[in-house]
């Protein structure tokens, strides 16, 4: 039978995306297009699939390498018999991504050549588990050894790896862990390590102190003194968007504007248009209606269309309009970009919007579909709220956080009738927009809700 080889696609130019899952085995079989393996960029999470059905005889990659465009993943023996079969649940033999390589701080991996099946991690009194380590010849043709190595005192938190000693110093000391590089084996952190840090920080003149970290650490507590806890560690994807959140709160001074938008007929237009959206196959919700209100908002205000460059001396002003959609999904916080939101109708937005929250949440997203975007949108929809500051999206100047809908009375110059009032917040970088160019944006999205016939001006 022939044997093929399944590469990694083009992944939007991603480098260094880590291999987070994989989803079948040697002697798995497998129909075309089935999952072979999970890659998480910093931005994205997505499968690659496999190029032809058949068995696999051969897995290239271990959980915690890095692979970009055109590595090797696995060998297929492709076989017409299995093109129709179905996909073969995955066992629970893959390694763990700590047997196969264990990341430093930086991303960087000690990865082996090759991967076999590793006996459990041993549970020691304390409730830690003892790493296991195995021996691979480097030769593919040799004998492979496993061997259980005698425990190491290391305390694992997520991809940090250190001993009591050091981590004790780190929080005498004020320290994040993450923010040194380990050069022990399988990038433990040594206390020169964490010396060497503490000289490179007090060398530093204090100008260059930026982003806030000169500021006081929060020190660590040791949870477990009170109770019972569990400790998982956070995905690539959760703690990339709580970087991305924390530098921008420090650099930005954030300011928030709040509004409603009377959106009564736009829900009874929306409504009327259910058995149309039903022939269409996809959903109309309120979400295509902001988008475009905020695209035409965005033309009117075009400073709200900018980003700042060269450290602030240049103001970039966008010539397109692309719209940020925050999707919530079970591996974090996720933004897929919509394009030329402006030149679209609410159909094909509304189409759109559900394709991409779909593969989002499926982390079949590509990093280049999470980029370019000149404005976002966050909307709590009917989780709950009357309202929230959303944090921008930098290099973006503003975000748009919406809450749900409520019934309200409102006064029409005779009596106080029921309405259906959208609660709406606009963050902004208060260095580029100021209040009379937030109030101007904002009020512009609410005009456009409440009368829905100006989205076609």
């Amino acid at each position: 039978m022939p044997i093929q080889q399944v590469i990694v696609p083009d992944i939007g130019g991603a480098e260094g995306a880590e291999v987070i899952e994989l989803l079948v085995a040697v002697g798995d079989q497998v129909v075309l297009d089935q999952g072979l393996i999970v890659l998480e960029s910093d931005k994205a999470s997505m499968e690659i699939p496999a190029t032809a059905a058949g068995t696999v005889v051969e897995l290239l990659v271990a959980e915690g390498d890095q692979l970009a465009e055109g590595a090797a993943v696995a060998m297929i023996d492709v076989a017409e018999q299995v093109a129709d079969a179905a996909p073969t649940p995955v066992e629970s033999e893959a390694p763990a991504a700590s047997d196969a390589s264990i990341a430093d701080d930086d991303g960087a991996e000690q990865k082996a050549s090759a991967v076999k099946e590793a006996p459990a991690a041993k549970k020691t009194p304390a409730g830690k588990e003892t790493p296991v380590v195995e021996a691979v010849s480097a030769a593919s043709e040799a004998p492979v050894l496993q061997v259980e190595a005698a425990p190491l005192s290391l305390e694992v938190a997520g991809e940090i790896y250190a001993g009591p000693a050091v981590r004790k110093l780190a929080r005498e000391l004020g320290v994040q862990l993450v923010r040194v590089d380990g050069t022990g084996p399988q990038g433990r952190v040594l206390k020169e390590d964490l010396q060497q840090f503490v000289r490179k920080v007090i060398r530093e003149p204090v100008g260059a102190i930026t982003g806030g970290t000169g500021i006081p650490l929060v020190p660590e507590t040791d949870f477990s003194k009170f109770g019972e806890v569990e400790v998982t560690p956070r995905t690539k994807l959760d703690k990339l968007t709580a970087i991305n959140m924390h530098r921008s709160w420090l650099n930005v001074p954030h300011v928030t504007q709040f509004d409603e938008a009377d959106i009564t007929d736009l829900e009874e237009f929306r409504a009327g248009l259910k058995a149309e959206a039903e022939r269409r196959s996809t959903r109309i919700t309120p979400l295509p209606f902001l988008l475009k209100a905020c695209a035409l908002a965005l033309r009117d205000n075009p400073k709200i269309n900018s980003s700042l460059a060269r450290g602030g001396e240049d103001l970039v002003h966008k010539k397109y309009i692309h719209i940020g959609v925050a999707v919530d999904t079970p591996a974090g916080l996720m933004v897929p970009v919509i394009r030329d939101v402006d030149r679209k109708t609410i159909w094909e937005l509304a189409h759109e919007v559900a394709e991409l929250a779909s593969r989002a949440r499926d982390r079949k997203l590509l990093p280049t579909e999470m980029q370019g975007g000149c404005f976002t949108v966050s909307s709590l929809g009917n989780i709950g709220g009357n309202g929230f500051t959303p944090i921008v999206n930098t290099p973006e100047v503003a975000i748009l956080g919406v809450s749900k809908a409520a019934i309200k009375p409102l006064w029409n110059g005779t009596e106080f009738a029921p309405r259906t009032m959208l609660p709406v917040a606009l963050s902004y970088d208060h260095r580029v927009v100021n209040g009379g160019d937030g109030g101007r944006f904002l009020t512009r999205i609410v005009s456009l809700l409440s009368d829905i016939r100006r989205l076609s001006l």
